[in-house]
């Protein structure tokens, strides 16, 4: 199981990485890697993805630097984390803490 403590080491240890992907992704989201970090920082993991290849990841939800919730997908990659995606969730398929999702999305 991922450790929320961990990823925010990797964040001061500047080892947390996001693919040109990913980045082009934050950017149209309107999501800043400041945004991210924060997010992580106040955030929990609400979801473990442990099978995932090739490391396993997590779901976090957290708040970004103007206080909005945020879902971040990291990895755990040993000695480093990837930020796989960030995205500002949906009303329509999240509950309203943004912690499960709604049963008519699975």
């Amino acid at each position: 199981m991922i450790n929320i403590e961990i990823l925010r080491k990797y964040f001061e240890q500047d080892k947390v990485f996001a693919t040109e992907h990913a980045a082009e992704r934050f950017r149209q989201r309107g999501i800043k890697i400041k945004d991210i970090k924060c997010a992580a920082g106040n955030g929990e993991i609400i979801e473990q993805y442990p099978d995932d290849f090739p490391f396993p990841s997590c779901l976090i939800l957290g708040k970004d630097c103007q206080d909005n919730f945020i879902h971040i997908c990291m990895s755990d990659e040993g000695s480093m984390s990837r930020i796989i995606t960030a995205y500002y969730p949906d009303k329509n398929k999240w509950d309203s803490g943004f912690k499960n999702r709604k049963e008519n999305n699975l």
